[in-house]
């Protein structure tokens, strides 16, 4: 089995860019919306119960890697300032490890301003509910609340690769990362 972490900035792309990579390796795409957005359903927009985000998230992670599907891909915004993202994506990569998976980990970066024209493409608002507030969606990529890239030398994941994906359209980046890693089933 495989693992790949697409991790990176608020609208850098990379659920996007996990949707090409899933179409020419065979893996599944899990973004983390994908739990995000039925909790904010449930509790309400105005605070987001990340605990619950994660417990959820966690038991995903259990039954899958306890499948005979051939991988996942999973995107996730970490803060790299705060220990508790760092064993957060520990614990994960462990509960693959110990089932002999292979982990990988992609962080791809861009600039704010690419970023705002991202937040707002037709495919990240269809996949994405609570982005659709476009106003508050952009507040929150301009508030700077957490550190969404790593500094140079910080990550030392075995695997690990860093895209700036500026310039690059998301299947351009999907193959990228299938020749680097060699994910293709």
């Amino acid at each position: 089995m495989k693992f790949l972490f697409i991790i990176g900035d608020g609208a850098v792309g990379k659920m996007t860019v996990g949707q090409e990579l899933a179409k020419i390796t065979g893996m599944r795409l899990f973004y983390s919306h994908m739990m995000i957005d039925p909790v904010l359903e449930i509790f309400g927009n105005k605070v987001c119960r990340w605990d619950t985000v994660k417990q959820l998230c966690n038991i995903i992670f259990e039954e899958f890697a306890d499948s005979d599907n051939y991988g996942m891909i999973f995107t996730y915004l970490m803060d790299f300032d705060k220990q508790s993202e760092w064993d957060f994506v520990a614990y994960v990569a462990d509960i693959f490890k110990k089932r002999n998976a292979d982990v990988y980990y992609v962080e791809l970066v861009s600039p704010l301003e690419v970023r705002l024209q991202r937040n707002v493409t037709d495919n990240r608002l269809k996949f994405k509910p609570s982005k659709r507030n476009i106003e508050k969606s952009n507040q929150q990529l301009l508030s700077n609340r957490y550190r969404g890239v790593s500094k140079n030398g910080e990550v030392s994941f075995e695997n690990y690769v860093k895209i700036d994906n500026t310039h690059l359209p998301p299947n351009e980046v999907a193959k990228m990362i299938n020749k680097i890693f060699s994910l293709m089933h």
